[in-house]
This record gives C-alpha cells, sequence and structure tokens, in this order.
C-alpha cells in the first residue's frame, strides 16, 4: 500500500473511536510521555498544538508549563515547507490558521532555535517499531530534524503502529514511541520494542 492509503486508513480507524475511548487513551500515552526520562531531562520541548484525530497534546504542553519547561511550538510556512518553533507560554497565544492548524502569533511569541530544543514530540498518523512514520503529508518533520541533535518521540494509539511502512532516504524516525499500552525504544531505526 501506497503512503496515502495507509493514512487514510489508519485515520479512518481514530475517527471510528467513540470520542471517550479516544480521549482516555490518549491520556494514557501522553502519561508515558510525561514520566518518561526524556521528558524529565529536557528543559525545552518541541511540541504541536494537535487537532483531532490526533492524540491531545495540550496535557503534554500544560506538564511541561507546570515543571518549569519552556515550550515550543511551530508555526508553518506552507510557501516553502518549513517551519519555525516560537517559544509558547500561553494558549491565547495561538491563532487557527490553514487547515484549522494552531500556531504560535509571531507578534507575541519568540523564535527557538533548533540547537536550543532538547526534546521534540514529533506528530505521525502511522509509526513502525523502527521510528519510522507517515505524517500528514507536508514534510515539515523530515525537513526540520535533518541535522537535529536532540531527542525526538511520538505519541500514539496502538491502532497506529504498523508493521513494513515504507521508508524513503529522507525519512528520520523518532527515538521512541509511547502508546496507550507500551513504550517503544525505536534505537533510530532498529527495532527494540517492549511491552510495559
Amino acid at each position: 500500500m501506497e503512503k496515502k492509503e495507509i493514512r487514510r486508513a489508519v485515520l479512518g480507524r481514530l475517527k471510528e473511536l467513540p470520542g471517550d475511548e479516544h480521549r482516555e487513551r490518549g491520556l494514557l500515552a501522553a502519561g508515558r510521555l510525561i514520566t518518561d526520562r526524556r521528558f524529565a531531562d529536557a528543559g525545552v520541548i518541541g511540541i504541536t498544538v494537535s487537532r483531532y484525530p490526533e492524540l491531545n497534546t495540550e496535557p503534554i504542553i500544560r506538564a511541561a508549563w507546570s515543571a518549569g519547561k519552556r515550550v515550543a511550538v511551530p508555526r508553518c510556512s506552507p510557501g516553502d515547507r518549513s517551519m519555525q518553533f516560537r517559544e509558547l507560554s500561553s494558549f491565547d497565544d495561538l491563532e487557527t490558521v490553514y487547515m484549522d492548524l494552531r500556531e504560535p502569533v509571531e507578534s507575541r511569541t519568540r523564535p527557538v532555535g533548533k540547537e536550543e530544543l532538547d526534546l521534540i514530540v514529533v506528530p505521525g498518523v502511522v509509526f513502525s517499531e523502527e521510528g519510522f512514520r507517515i505524517g500528514f503529508g507536508g514534510g515539515y518533520y523530515d525537513r526540520f530534524l535533518a541535522g537535529f541533535g536532540g531527542e525526538t518521540v511520538s505519541i500514539a494509539l496502538e491502532e497506529q503502529m504498523s508493521g513494513g511502512l515504507p521508508v524513503e532516504p529522507h525519512d528520520i524516525p523518532v527515538d521512541a514511541v509511547m502508546t496507550d499500552r507500551r513504550v517503544i525504544l525505536c534505537g533510530g531505526g532498529a527495532p527494540d520494542g517492549h511491552r510495559l
């Protein structure tokens, strides 16, 4: 199957889940990240503000603020498909842009350089146990992660895990995937998943 077909099928499965189940299981995945040493060790966390049917990232953002961490949220430029992380200290500093994405208002937020980020929570639709993913099709994160020296994780439901994803030369795997049932240590492309 091609990436588009896999993406469409998994998004369909996520939308079929009852709202309460989607929310509760999403909180389990977010909780695994919040209690993980990668989150504890990070002073500056890069993360998107999610939109349904993505898992809700607001609990992670609030937990980071409560722990005194800096939170950086991407602002995308569709023209050249680049993105810049900007420091977010309040949800009031977001605006709704194309495709109903919520991104930082430039006049109220300051840029955060790639080298400042300790941990990036990478969004995606489908993941392999090797850490490869199918995102939403823009390629923003693969471009940004090239040369990134920090750690990368993703949160997902088990329905988003899939074996044998098509991998292209520019695809960059995440270090770990936290699901509602387990933590999968991807080892930069080497399978090392384990159940908790």
